[in-house]
């Protein structure tokens, strides 16, 4: 099926198909958000070990690949690199937000210079390559990264990362209300289950987002005109 009838949610099962998919290479940034080794930890017990199982998978064998791809891709078209990343300025963490302050899943206590804070060593940041620190789900809340974004001119923006459901969402609304161009690469995207992740998509496509997938960037050649 193609990326132009994929994912379509109730809203928009008779809308026209989108155009095609052209990008300016200058007016484009990837953004990567949250493939930090936290999420890739064995958990506490094996019980919830053995639940997180099939999500460990998709990250190891679909996720992490296709996104350094991706980003070798971006690089070599000279497409801005931009990543972002859960990290608490202070020790103890007063500056995050309340939602990752809250008992549970979200609760996160990540100072920004602990190996668990960083990008996984496969799609590490190279160069001068951005990366901007969040204590909130949505990359644009509380950074400077709608700053950056359009004072290097980009209108058009191509988002990996976790989780599909959580800060993926958050962030592409962010964006979207900012009136940018957003592209999901859904094979480069996750949530802790299939479900979650497959409903998640198709609640953002259409209205916030056209969600694609990585051939649909790196077999056309007429993507990058």
């Amino acid at each position: 099926m193609s990326w132009k009838t994929a994912y379509r949610s109730f809203y928009y099962e008779g809308a026209e198909e989108p155009d095609d998919l052209r990008l300016d290479p200058a007016r484009t940034a990837l953004l990567v958000v949250d493939i930090q080794n936290t999420y890739l930890a064995p958990k506490d017990t094996p019980e919830e070990d053995a639940r997180w199982q099939s999500f460990f998978r998709r990250m190891r064998e679909v996720v992490i690949p296709n996104t350094a791809k991706l980003i070798a891709e971006c690089r070599t078209r000279c497409v801005e690199v931009i990543y972002a990343r859960i990290a608490c300025l202070k020790e103890d963490g007063r500056d995050r937000s309340l939602s990752q302050k809250r008992p549970g899943f979200n609760y996160l206590l990540l100072p920004k210079d602990t190996e668990e804070a960083q990008m996984v060593p496969e799609l590490a940041p190279e160069g001068d390559e951005i990366c901007v620190l969040k204590t909130t789900d949505s990359a644009l809340t509380g950074t400077n990264l709608r700053l950056i974004l359009h004072n290097m001119g980009i209108t058009d923006v191509i988002v990996a990362g976790i989780f599909t459901d959580q800060c993926i969402s958050s962030t592409v609304r962010s964006l979207a209300d900012e009136s940018f161009n957003v592209w999901v690469v859904e094979n480069c995207c996750a949530a802790a289950t299939g479900p979650l992740h497959e409903h998640e998509l198709r609640v953002i496509n259409m209205i916030y987002c056209h969600v694609v997938g990585l051939s649909d960037i790196l077999e056309d050649p007429a993507v990058w005109g």
